[in-house]
């Protein structure tokens, strides 16, 4: 059943994937969850060590590091995935789609809660780091090398060094699905927020400048 869903899954999301059995046979990102099911099931029967040892080796194969202690949801895709990095305290909802080199990190070195908690439907664009014991919301957006260091509300597009929301259309049709942005990078809205800030702020800076213009006009007259 697990091989089964995870493999349509795959079939569905990626229009490289064309037959179930390269999906099984050469797709990493699959791999590195069967590892990792191992490697927990280990973890959470007390066995530490070699739960280590086989997170450790499904590492060394996939190019994807996922710390058994973690818990993922069911139809993760990690897609190319080479260089993704997923922490002890990370949990991960249903549906998630992440990209290479996203990084589900601490920012504490102290034992408990310390790494992200991704809601369903979730999108991590390539290079995208997620760090603390932060949720990002079910439906969000992380753009490509994007670096989230608070919360994300559901629904929400984040991108940019730190990542802020953009506006984004979201799909909201009964019964559909939330549109699928390839790398957490959707192409209908502003995608630099800065950019926009300092656009509001050119022009209220040019309107400003005109008043006093029209003042200074007005106070020569008289």
């Amino acid at each position: 059943m697990f091989l089964r869903e995870m493999i349509q899954a795959y079939r569905e999301r990626d229009p490289a994937a064309r037959s179930a059995l390269e999906v099984l046979l050469c797709y990493p990102g699959l791999h590195a969850v069967i590892w990792h099911r191992l490697a927990h099931g280990l973890w959470t029967r007390g066995a530490i060590l070699p739960a280590r040892m086989t997170a450790h080796l499904g590492r060394f194969l996939t190019g994807i590091e996922i710390h058994p202690a973690a818990t993922i949801g069911r139809r993760l895709i990690i897609d190319h995935g080479m260089g993704v990095v997923i922490g002890e305290t990370a949990e991960i909802g249903d549906d998630v789609y992440l990209y290479h080199q996203v990084t589900l990190g601490g920012t504490s070195t102290a034992r408990g809660k310390r790494h992200p908690t991704i809601g369903n439907n979730v999108i991590v664009g390539a290079g995208a780091k997620i760090l603390g014991g932060i949720l990002v919301g079910e439906n969000a957006r992380v753009g490509a090398n994007a670096v989230v260091v608070s919360a994300v509300a559901a629904n929400t597009t984040v991108v940019g060094i730190p990542a802020r929301p953009v506006a984004r259309r979201v799909e909201k049709s009964p019964g559909r699905k939330p549109v699928f942005d390839a790398y957490g990078t959707p192409t209908d809205c502003d995608l630099d927020p800065l950019l926009h800030e300092l656009e509001h702020m050119r022009g209220a800076l040019a309107e400003l400048e005109a008043r006093m213009m029209r003042t200074a006009r007005v106070q020569a007259v008289e």
